[in-house]
């Protein structure tokens, strides 16, 4: 609930070259020359994964659709592994940029399954088999970023997969999911008139009310505290403090 897949749509349009999606924001003023890569996007969450065939086959089906997006002919009864590795070798020789690979929830067919281990254990195999070969391409390679709720040992589903770097909790990114406080009365300074006139209070109770209920999240060992999002956007919507997030 703090823009996880946000930031992959946001990452998927900045590398297809979508400039006028971020007319007036920073990157438009950068030194970013804004080349058009081809994006591999796959989001775990939205696959079947109470089966491990079944993930596999969804998994199959989703390369195979994001292949005929990009005019890419892939062989049917090959495995996932050479149809991914195909299908980034085919991507980088069309395109002439590095190919990026956009993994949203990439530990949902884990998680999903956790009461149940041997499919967990089977779909883990088949996620570390599918990131060895995204390994083994390393130099069509431009970007690869995860997502996900949890956190495994690189010696289980990244076995393969072994040049990550985990910004979880790294002070660079420590803002980059969630909002804070600046970014709170600056976006949503009409909201935060129109929620002060109901509550009939000072802006500045109001604000340390807020933070009293959504504040206090951190992703580093700084204190740089961010609001959860989906709290924030049905405050403003309900006009009530409740504890959104948590239900």
């Amino acid at each position: 609930r703090f823009g996880k897949s946000l930031l992959i749509s946001t990452l998927e349009e900045i590398f297809f070259g979508n400039k006028e999606l971020f007319k007036g924001l920073w990157i438009e003023q950068s030194s970013y020359t804004w080349p058009k890569h081809p994006v591999i996007r796959i989001d775990f969450s939205k696959l079947s994964s109470s089966d491990p065939k079944l993930l596999e086959k969804d998994l199959q089906g989703r390369i195979q659709a994001i292949a005929r997006n990009y005019h890419v002919s892939l062989k049917p009864d090959d495995t996932i592994a050479a149809n991914t590795g195909n299908l980034i070798e085919e991507l980088y020789r069309m395109a002439g940029e590095g190919v990026v690979i956009l993994i949203d929830e990439y530990d949902s067919p884990i998680i999903s399954n956790i009461n149940d281990f041997d499919v967990a254990t089977a779909n883990r195999d088949l996620l570390a088999s599918f990131y060895r070969t995204i390994k083994g391409c390393n130099e069509y390679l431009r970007f690869v970023f995860l997502t996900g709720v949890s956190k495994f040992a690189k010696v289980s589903v990244f076995s393969g997969l072994n040049n990550l770097f985990d910004i979880t909790l790294d002070s660079e990114f420590a803002s980059l999911l969630g909002y804070t406080q600046e970014e709170l009365e600056f976006y949503f300074s009409d909201r935060l008139d129109k929620l002060q006139a109901v509550c009939e209070v000072s802006r500045e109770t109001l604000l340390e009310d807020i933070r009293q209920w959504y504040n206090g999240y951190r992703f580093s060992k700084k204190d740089v505290r961010v609001y959860t999002p989906y709290s924030i956007l049905n405050l403003f919507k309900t006009r009530e403090f409740n504890n959104y997030w948590f239900e």
